[in-house]
Formats: C-alpha cells, structure tokens, sequence
C-alpha cells in the first residue's frame, strides 16, 4: 500500500502536468504536447487580385448581400507617413486612411531588445492592417473604401503641453458619398477615436454601411517558444457568447463557429502579450465576419479578416451622418482593457481557470503596488499561497512522514512476505490500522492546490507586466529564459531535493520512477520564462521548508535517500 501512495502520488504530480500542457495546447489549437512543431495554414482561397487588397471590398460587401462595384485604380498616387505620441509611433496610408504599422516607444522586441516593438506592419515579411470603408446600400454603386486614396491634414507629433493629436482623412466623393475619417490620438494612451462623417452629396437618401477589419497574415509572431504555445488568431466578443476565439485553420476550412449579429462587443486579432481591436459604440447593431482572402502579399501565410459592419442611418441629401469607433492596438494591460471595453480584458486568456487566475493577477498587481518588483512580487505571492494552504500542507506531510516512520516495518514484511502477496496486503494493512495511518492522507491536500498554481502559471505566463521586467542581477526580463541558466539549475536541484526527503521505494523502477519524472520535467524549464521558473523555485523551497520541519517535530528527522538504479 505504501507503495500504491506513492505511485499516485506521482501519478497526481504527473498527471497535473500533462494536464496543464495539453490542457494549454488544446486551448489553443495545439495538438502537441512537447516541442510543438510550427504549422502554417495554407493561404485561404480567394479570387486573384488585381491589386493589393482589391479583393477585400467585393468579400466585404457580399457577406450583406450588397452587389459592389470593383474599386477603379486610384487618380492620384497615395503616400505613407508617420505619426507619433509619447507611447506610439504611426505609419498612415493615405489610400484609405489605414493604419498600416504600429510601433510601440515603451515596448522592445524580444530578439532585439534594441529596436521597439512593432504590431501592426505591412512588409514582405509580414501583413497586419486595420482598415475602414463604406459599403453603398442595396442599390449596389461605388461608395469611399480602404483603397480611395484621401488628403490628410493634421500634426504630425504630439507637443509638449499637447494632450491630443488629431488626423483627417478625407475622400472624394464616390457614388454620391463624401467620407471624412478623423483620428485623435490621446497622450499615453493605446486606443485611438476614430469618427467617421458620412455626406450625401446626391440628390437621394443613402444608406451605406460601415466596415471596420483587421488584416493579419496566419504566421506566428516571431520568437514563438518551442515549448509552450500561445494563441495567435482573430476573436469575436459579444455579451450573450462572451469571449470567442477562432483558430486561422478554421477560418481556412469555414468552420469557425461565433455570433453573427449583436448591438455589442468587439473584434480582435490576438497574440502573445499584445492583441488589437475594433470597437462601436454599445446599442450599435453590427455584422462580425471572419475570412481569408490573399492580399498579394509576399508572406508565406496571407492573409485573414475579421470584419465587424454596422449600417449607417438614412442620410438625406446634403446631410451628414457620424459613426464614431474606437481602435485599440496595444499590450494586454488588463485594467487598461478593462477600463477601455466590457469583455476587452478577455483577449489575456488565461484558459479554463480564469475564475482562479484573475484573483491571483489581482492580488499580484497589488503586491507589485508595494514592492515594485514583479520578481520579489511573484516571491511574495508564492508565500502567500503557501501560508493559504499551510494546514492543507501540514496534513499532506504529516501523512508522508507517518509513511515514512511506518516505512521499516512495511519493508520488513515485504521482505519477510514476498512469496505470499495476499498476506503482505493484510499484514500491510493491519500496520496501517495500528499505526493509524491514511496511506492516501497526504494525496487530497496535494490536489486541491493542483488547480491553484495551474492558474498562477498562466497568470505569469500571460502578463505583459513580465516583459522586459527585471529581478535582480542577471535576470533583466521576467519573460525571457535564464540566459546562464542559473534558475533552471537551482529549481532542478530543489526538485531532486525533494524528492531525495521521501523515503525510497522498495520497487527498483518505481525508484527509477521517482528521480526520472521530476529530472524529465526540470529539463523544460531550462526554456521557460525566468519568473515561471522563479515561482516554481519559490514553491519548492517552501515546500522542502515545511516538510523538514513538519518531519522534525513529528520524530522523524529528514534523510536523504539517494537512488540505487542497479
């Protein structure tokens, strides 16, 4: 039985982690466990262009039943152009008024701690646009698209003493419309107004429709980690379906499942750490469309569209109708996001034990709040945790170290009842019955902290606040692995430490069993995230601390029982 104890006791240990891999790998569109290999979906099918993102307004305009009018090759010449803010710096197309590329001033990429990061980009290796047009009404026609070339007036920079930056897009009339698309960007902020003015400049009513999208190739962002995966793809959020997001590959074979129609939410295309998204106004009746259509570009995966539409109402000729939007492209602050939209919070996924990590993200930003270091912070946390659940652990060990008194007298009468497996059961649970102990005691206080420390690490795992935060020393970015590998060893040997505390199996492979699974485990953190290494660290040690002294006051001192793999 003893032996039993201990084998669930790994099977639960490992059977945890299994779950927590698989578990994140599914959440995302993985199959793989370990090592999962880069897929890239192939590009969507779609009718040749005859420009770059011709295509998308016929797509657009037929999701509602509209028959468009191809858009005719631009008059005049468009050009690009940058704006920038304390927090961003912008590059606009004046075909369209799109934003083209968004490179963020407080934010460095993670393969050149040098350069800025940059989300959005139009480039050959890379497509990711958030664009705006007018679909014409029912009468079919041309009306202003992402492709009409506009003049722009408006600052270039945000001034000191400046608090608002405001850019005008303005299109020639087409079809009887006049599109004026204004941008305000605010100071240190990453969500972006944008005012769409609509004139009839015919001699009838009009009744066009507003598209908002977002254009993204199917690549992974770069420096994707090997040994754990994130979800990179669109989502669709509406307060009746809540959060929805949807894999590139089911776009590709049109099976993706989400709420068509609803007066609220938001569309977004998410990654790792950052995520962007189109916004209208609550009460605001919209169409959520996901799709692939290829743009021309040069990248290997190219390209997928999410898509929100809302009609405009009746305009008169000679009057105005204003649709007011808001973009968001930034970090996956969660309070920022909170304060920005209802359900915009959702886009840091924290998987299927959100209910546990928002407290835990919680109560770590408030421990930040006073220490002002995530990594002393993520120490702090972990100590909480373990103060939460001393008496939980307390009974756990209490169990082992019974187990571990009992444990001559249970080798004893293997040894002596080896030949004779249904008397050693009886004789073993005749000891377990006057030495009253619980062979399982210590497995249920294990797994109820199972779910807990599952959250905390999807907690760490998806907080920007990690990026580029240091600890001390040698640790500069939270998110980033050991670059000497001196966590990866310490927590390796605190592992192996613990396991060395427990007493020997007499079974020589479940001994094997026992140092195998913790070693296997440890090599993988060899590549994770400095604080997800640093949190287990802290766990382990407090661990072992417990256990020693639990041991200690019951009578039975702490030995190390090294393995014997012969």
């Amino acid at each position: 039985m003893n032996d039993i104890r201990r084998t669930i006791l790994w099977v639960i240990f490992g059977f945890s982690m299994v779950l927590l891999w698989d578990q994140w790998q599914i959440h995302n569109g993985k199959k793989a466990t370990f090592f999962p290999s880069p897929t890239k979906a192939a590009a969507p099918a779609a009718a040749a262009p005859a420009g770059k993102t011709d295509a998308l307004v016929p797509a657009v305009a037929t999701q509602v039943g509209v028959a468009p009018v191809a858009p005719a090759a631009p008059a005049v010449a468009s050009e690009r152009f940058e704006v920038s803010t304390d927090v961003l710096k912008l590059t606009f197309d004046t075909e369209g008024g799109s934003l083209v590329r968004s490179e963020f001033l407080k934010y460095s990429d993670m393969a050149d701690k040098i350069r800025n990061f940059v989300l959005l980009d139009d480039s050959k290796d890379r497509v990711y646009l958030a664009q705006t047009g007018v679909i014409p009404g029912a009468a079919g026609g041309a009306s202003p698209t992402h492709k009409s070339v506009m003049t722009v007036s408006g600052d270039r920079a945000l001034k000191e003493g400046q608090d608002e930056l405001v850019i005008t897009f303005t299109s020639p009339e087409v079809g009887g419309l006049k599109l004026v698309k204004t941008y305000t960007l605010r100071r240190g902020a990453y969500d972006i107004a944008v005012k769409h003015e609509l004139t009839n400049a015919s001699s009838a009513p009009l009744s066009p429709q507003l598209y908002l999208q977002l254009v993204r190739d199917g690549n992974k962002p770069a420096g994707e980690s090997s040994f754990y995966s994130t979800f990179t793809g669109p989502a669709v959020y509406t307060e009746a379906k809540k959060y929805q997001k949807v894999e590139f590959s089911e776009i590709k074979k049109k099976s993706a499942t989400f709420e068509k129609e609803a007066d609220n939410g938001y569309i977004a295309m998410v990654q790792h750490y950052f995520a962007s998204a189109w916004i209208l106004p609550a009460g605001t009746a919209r169409t959520y469309s996901l799709d692939g259509v290829d743009i021309g570009s040069t990248t290997a995966d190219c390209c997928y569209r999410a898509t929100m539409i809302a009609p405009v109402p009746a305009i008169e000729p000679g009057k105005t109708q204003t649709m007011a939007a808001t973009l968001f492209m930034g970090p996956q602050e969660e309070k920022a996001l909170e304060a920005l939209a209802p359900g915009l919070e959702l886009v840091k996924d924290y998987g299927w034990l959100t209910i546990l990590a928002k407290p835990l993200y919680w109560l770590l930003d408030k421990l930040h709040g006073f220490i002002q270091n995530w990594g002393w912070s993520i120490v702090a946390l972990v100590l909480l945790l373990k103060i939460a659940f001393y008496w939980l652990n307390a009974k756990a060990y209490a169990s082992m170290a019974k187990m571990k008194a009992v444990n001559p007298k249970i080798m004893e009468m293997r040894e002596r009842l080896k030949d004779n497996p249904q008397q050693m059961q009886q004789e073993m649970m005749r000891i377990y019955r006057e030495e009253k102990v619980n062979p399982m005691g210590g497995c249920f206080p294990i797994m109820v902290q199972i779910p807990v420390f599952i959250a905390l690490y999807w907690v760490l795992l998806s907080s920007v606040e990690m990026r580029n935060a240091p600890w001390l020393g040698w640790i500069q970015d939270l998110s980033s692995p050991d670059p000497y590998f001196i966590l990866p060893l310490i927590m390796t040997l605190t592992t192996l430490l613990q396991t060395a505390l427990n007493p020997a199996p007499p079974d020589p492979l479940q001994a094997k069993m026992m140092w195998f699974m913790p070693l296997a485990f440890s090599v993988m953190f060899f590549f994770f995230p400095s604080g997800l290494v640093l949190y287990w660290i802290t766990n382990n040690i407090l661990s072992i601390a417990q256990q020693w002294i639990i041991n200690t006051r019951m009578g039975v001192p702490p030995q190390f029982n090294l393995p014997k793999f012969k």
